[in-house]
């Protein structure tokens, strides 16, 4: 649907989305896959947050930062999947009012990610180098900064990108080649120059993802140089498990932004992006939950006391 602008041109009102498949029963199959991975990402990562809101043994600086990640998590995966799975079921019409609000909600979320796991590579690197000073220098104040900071980045990031997508003329077609509203897929659909939009997307580009990956390389650097002057085995192994579950779940996620943001154009298909963006947008909010309860100590500890008790409860 399309109505009349000034000129010879009509500006879209509506859009569609492409979608992951045209394929029938290829898209019954996906609808349940993924019913299932945001069922499992609902279930996980609230599960997270209340797992670390009523245990006083999880009360801690490092905690307080991870019971944000679930939030974050849950969030973009809830502002895209609902209506990737309605769209696989029915016509894959959105308002453009609503495609503006999804790009929106996801560019703050999917920023504010990026940072956070920088501030906790940060946290990690206080409390292996500086182990003495860590309640001094995180404490819940410091980190309540911190979240706050991630936070407006990730405001500032979204209007600014959203904004240039909003000053956008789109009247050359209403398919966005994707499954949901992406900044890039948008631009293609522009009639105007996108040169000012392509700047400001790169700019922000380099602040949430080069910088924060050069910070959390070189905190790293130092986390593994203080870890080898450990004389024990025992104490590099515990150092290093500190920092396990965090170094899984920055590789895993900024290995499919990398992928996806810091590549020449022509090097994939639409295809292969699309799978890319369903793997940061869907399963990596499902496996965060999963990472930080096998590979964080603390977390497998209350995860034990509970399943301990809850076994000893039903055979009493």
């Amino acid at each position: 649907i399309q109505r009349m602008a000034t000129g010879n041109y009509s500006t879209v009102t509506d859009f569609i989305l492409a979608g992951l498949t045209d394929e029938p029963k290829l898209k019954l199959l996906l609808f349940l896959l993924f019913l299932c991975i945001y069922v499992a990402t609902v279930v996980g990562n609230l599960s997270m947050i209340t797992l670390i809101g009523f245990s006083s043994h999880l009360h801690t600086p490092m905690c307080c930062l991870l019971s944000c990640l679930p939030f974050i998590d849950l969030c973009p995966s809830t502002v895209i999947t609902p209506k990737m799975l309605v769209n696989f079921m029915s016509e894959k019409n959105i308002s453009y009012n609503e495609c503006m609000t999804q790009l929106y909600f996801f560019i703050i979320f999917i920023v504010s990610e990026c940072h956070l796991l920088t501030v906790m590579a940060y946290d990690r690197y206080v409390a292996i180098c500086s182990p003495l000073l860590y309640n001094a220098i995180m404490s819940y104040k410091i980190c309540a900064w911190l979240s706050g900071g991630v936070s407006i980045i990730g405001l500032v990031a979204a209007t600014a990108q959203t904004g240039c997508i909003l000053r956008s003329f789109f009247c050359k077609d209403n398919i966005i080649n994707h499954y949901f509203c992406d900044l890039n897929p948008l631009l293609e659909l522009s009639c105007y120059s996108t040169y000012a939009c392509e700047v400001i997307i790169l700019f922000f580009g380099v602040i949430n993802i080069i910088f924060p990956i050069l910070y959390i390389l070189s905190s790293y650097f130092f986390i593994i140089a203080s870890i080898l002057r450990i004389q024990s085995t025992e104490g590099r192994a515990k150092a290093f498990s500190t920092c396990s579950s965090h170094l899984a779940a920055v590789a895993v996620f900024y290995g499919t932004i990398i992928f996806m943001y810091l590549k020449p154009p022509s090097s994939s298909s639409m295809t292969q992006e699309k799978v890319a963006s369903v793997f940061y947008t869907t399963v990596i909010p499902m496996l965060n939950p999963l990472i930080y309860s096998l590979r964080n100590k603390d977390v497998k500890d209350v995860l034990k006391k509970i399943m301990r008790g809850t076994i000893f409860s039903r055979s009493m």
